[in-house]
């Protein structure tokens, strides 16, 4: 039975890594099963008392008259709240985020990234389909990107969760000067990692986006730890 259930995982960071156009990764296969095995064991409950609203609401910038970027270091006046795109706030939401809070911690620590969030396909008030953040570490970030092609000409988040195709940028100075879309958050940003998150079926129903200051940041090692966060996401998505 054990070594059934350990060709089941290979066999699924397999089909993940060539799904999401990461086959560089195919000899890191046991490596990512690995911290997958240790994402499941560090996940557990915060302390009694934790604050609902810890897990819900958190700051974000003021954008651009149209939308289209943030206002780096001008926050919004109220903090971004998830309890109406979530469908309210319970039991099952408040478990979920927590678990996700865990993750992108562990995970955080683990790759020494200044940014990371992972982001859920939903439709928000207005009934559009974006891709909003459940769960980050670092500076204060948009909350939903609009999952257009359109919108996705300039932001990694959006076209990665149209495309299911991991985008890894080691010099967002040089890909911008050569026309390619970055949204920025942070100038100091110089290397990006966008990895999809999948259903069983193979959906599109999130993603994972980290960033950092470091040029060619995302080597191998850091990538294998983001492909274990996405295979572990999906259970813990509300």
């Amino acid at each position: 039975m054990q070594t059934q259930t350990r060709a089941t995982t290979t066999q699924r960071i397999q089909h993940y890594l060539v799904r999401a156009n990461l086959d560089l990764l195919l000899d890191y296969t046991s490596v990512i099963e690995k911290t997958v095995a240790t994402f499941i064991v560090s996940l557990g409950d915060l302390p009694p008392g934790f604050a609902d609203d810890a897990l819900y609401s958190y700051q974000v910038p003021m954008l651009s008259d149209d939308g289209s970027c943030s206002l780096i270091e001008e926050l919004a006046p109220q903090p971004y709240d998830l309890t109406a795109i979530l469908g309210g706030r319970n039991e099952t939401n408040k478990r979920k985020l927590l678990l996700l809070n865990q993750l992108v911690e562990h995970s955080t620590q683990l790759i020494g990234a200044d940014w990371l969030g992972i982001y859920q396909v939903r439709q928000n008030v207005l009934a559009n389909p974006v891709l909003v953040k459940l769960a980050y570490r670092g500076r204060p970030s948009r909350a939903e990107f609009p999952l257009s092609a359109e919108f996705a000409k300039g932001s990694t988040n959006s076209a990665v969760g149209l495309s299911g195709h991991a985008k890894v940028i080691d010099d967002v100075a040089a890909f911008t000067a050569e026309g390619g879309g970055f949204y920025v958050c942070d100038d100091a940003v110089q290397a990006e990692a966008c990895l999809p998150i999948f259903d069983e079926a193979g959906k599109i129903i999130g993603i994972i986006d980290a960033e950092a200051a470091p040029k060619a940041f995302f080597n191998a090692d850091r990538l294998s730890v983001l492909v274990a966060v996405a295979l572990v996401a999906p259970a813990l998505l509300p």
